[in-house]
């Protein structure tokens, strides 16, 4: 993980639907932080860093560092709230990290060697089912994403889950707990 992410972030006293629109027609972000055997707190974010951010792929799948005031938290990104039509984020969830809790995170597949499949070589098309995957992992062994090798794919082949290969540390979270 080359990239580091900071954000900047306040801590907020009014909540509740009136204050969160007020906050979003300031350009502000009303968010939530919990995790880590703490209390939550209601917090305030820039809604264009947050935007900024959002354009980077490796921001969901990366630790980030949570300026709050004078304190500085490790927290990743659990849930995004956009508005329907709008370029506009509505609420965040943030949770904080700690470095003996496993973390549960969606990181993204990265495909390589598509066209020295031998099935796209025979005329074969390549359908990606899932672009991303559920991990679960300390913090330590968060992978940015996960890649899929294509090369030996045949026609009509299929990569199951279970072939993935994953980093040391990290598992997959349907094969470890089974699905839901």
């Amino acid at each position: 993980m080359n990239d580091e992410f900071t954000l900047s972030a306040e801590l907020r006293e009014d909540v509740g639907k009136g204050a969160s629109r007020r906050l979003r027609l300031a350009n502000k972000v009303p968010a939530v932080i919990y995790g880590a055997d703490k209390d939550p707190a209601a917090i305030v974010l820039d809604h264009h860093q947050l935007i900024n951010n959002l354009d980077n792929e490796a921001f969901y799948s990366h630790i980030l560092t949570l300026e709050l005031g004078k304190k500085k938290e490790q927290v990743v990104l659990k849930d995004i709230q956009r508005h329907p039509h709008k370029l506009q984020i509505m609420h965040v969830d943030l949770q904080r990290v700690s470095a003996k809790e496993k973390l549960r995170l969606h990181v993204p597949l990265h495909f390589v060697n598509e066209s020295q499949a031998p099935g796209v070589r025979e005329g074969g098309l390549v359908s990606h089912q899932i672009t991303e995957i559920e991990i679960q992992c300390l913090p330590k062994d968060l992978p940015e994403f996960i890649e899929v090798d294509l090369s030996a794919l045949d026609l009509g082949g299929t990569i199951h889950v279970s072939e993935l290969r994953v980093p040391k540390g990290v598992e997959v979270y349907a094969l470890a707990h089974g699905s839901e």
